[in-house]
C-alpha cells in the first residue's frame, strides 16, 4: 500500500516539477503517466475524468490528480497525488517570491520565459487534439460555437457548462423515455 502511494506521489511530483504553463499543460503528461505508463486508468475513463475535472471548481490539473489518485488508492491516493502535483509548484513559487526582486529585470530570465511560451501552447493544444479525435462532427460544431461565444461575447463559461449539463440531462431523459415507449 505504501509503495503504491509513493508511486502515485512520485508520478505526480514529476508532472508538477517538469510542467510549465499551468493545468492544461499538465494534462498530456498526466494522461501519458496514468494511462500509458502506469496503466492505472482506461482512456475512456480518463476522458470522463477530464470532463468532471473541468466542471469542478479549482484548477484542472489538481482536480485531475485528485480523481486519478482516488481511482487508484481512494482518499490516500488522492492525497498523495495532490501533494505530488502541488509540492513542486509551491516550492518554485516560494523560491521565486524570495528572489523575485533580484531577478525580475534579468534579461536571461525574461528570455527563458518568452522561449517557453510556444511549448506551453503546444502542451495545451495536445490534449485538445486527443479529445477531438473521438468526437462527432456536431459536437465539434458545438465546441467551436461555445468557444466563439465565450471569446467574442464574453459569456462566462460557467453558464455554458450549466446549459450543457441541462441539455445533456434533457437529452438522456427524452431518449430513454422514447426507448421505453418503443419497447412497449
Amino acid at each position: 500500500m505504501v509503495q503504491q502511494l509513493l508511486q502515485i506521489f512520485w508520478s505526480f511530483f514529476k508532472i508538477g516539477l517538469f510542467t510549465f504553463g499551468g493545468g492544461f499543460a499538465m494534462i498530456p503528461l498526466i494522461e501519458r503517466e496514468v494511462i500509458e505508463r502506469r496503466r492505472w486508468i482506461a482512456r475512456e475513463e480518463f476522458l470522463e475524468m477530464l470532463v468532471l475535472a473541468q466542471s469542478a471548481p479549482g484548477p484542472i490539473a489538481l482536480n485531475t490528480a485528485v480523481f486519478a489518485g482516488y481511482k487508484v488508492r481512494g482518499f490516500a491516493g488522492a492525497a498523495a497525488a495532490v501533494l505530488g502535483v502541488v509540492v513542486p509548484s509551491f516550492s518554485v513559487i516560494l523560491l521565486v517570491a524570495i528572489f523575485f526582486a533580484s531577478i525580475r529585470h534579468n534579461a536571461v530570465v525574461d528570455a527563458a520565459f518568452k522561449g517557453m511560451r510556444p511549448a506551453v501552447v503546444a502542451l495545451i493544444v495536445a490534449p485538445l487534439m486527443g479529445i477531438v479525435k473521438g468526437m462527432a462532427w456536431w459536437a465539434m460544431v458545438v465546441v467551436v460555437v461555445v468557444g466563439f461565444v465565450v471569446w467574442h461575447f464574453g459569456v462566462s463559461p460557467v453558464w455554458l457548462l450549466i446549459a450543457g449539463a441541462v441539455a445533456g440531462v434533457v437529452y438522456v431523459y427524452i431518449t430513454s423515455r422514447n426507448a421505453k415507449s418503443d419497447q412497449q
